[in-house]
């Protein structure tokens, strides 16, 4: 017989502020985040400063596993090219499922605008982070600009995130087209 831990407040705080803000952004009220963690707000001060420390804590916590489904793995011996690819195909297949709303961290910079803010300031080191991780394969492959390619890679992924997310077009045979001819003009191997 398999007993139940029950999740902590903190634990249950955060895992509220992930899904209520990816499903309903980032102005989701304290009482709506408590209500939902079963949790006090009395609780919730006690362990977080302010509303703005919890979205920054939970999108830290997020971070790791968003990595993990949107990168491959590493040495898994695809080219640089198959790797860049890898991703556009994870995003194309989360596209298709109803509760997608886009790259939660490009949302939350959109929607506090303020780059000071400590949520904004994870979403841009994930997303930094992401562009990283195409420059280093854009290098690897043998790019003529791997910082150029790198940040055009960015603007398709946030592009056709976005445009998925608020379901204003289908990924399917429009991303990994644009892709190729990207990866094709630089000279990606």
């Amino acid at each position: 017989m398999a007993i139940e831990v029950k999740a902590s407040p903190r634990e249950r705080l955060l895992e509220a502020a992930a899904s209520l803000t990816y499903r309903s952004g980032v102005g989701i009220g304290i009482d709506a985040l408590c209500k939902a963690a079963g949790v006090s707000k009395r609780s919730m001060y006690q362990l977080f400063e302010s509303k703005d420390e919890l979205l920054a804590a939970s999108l830290e916590r997020r971070a790791s596993a968003y990595v993990a489904e949107l990168l491959p793995p590493a040495d898994d011996g695809r080219t640089p090219r198959e790797r860049i690819l890898y991703i556009f195909e994870q995003v194309e297949a989360q596209a298709g499922t109803p509760e997608f709303k886009g790259c939660q961290y490009l949302a939350v910079q959109i929607e506090l605008k303020d780059q000071g803010h400590p949520a904004s300031q994870v979403a841009h080191r994930v997303k930094e982070n992401l562009t990283g991780f195409f420059r280093a394969e854009a290098e690897r492959g043998g790019a003529s600009d791997p910082d150029l390619l790198a940040r055009q890679l960015s603007l398709v992924f946030d592009g056709a995130s976005a445009r998925a997310g608020i379901q204003a077009d289908s990924l399917t045979g429009l991303v990994h087209p644009t892709v190729t001819t990207l990866l094709d003009t630089a000279g990606v191997r």
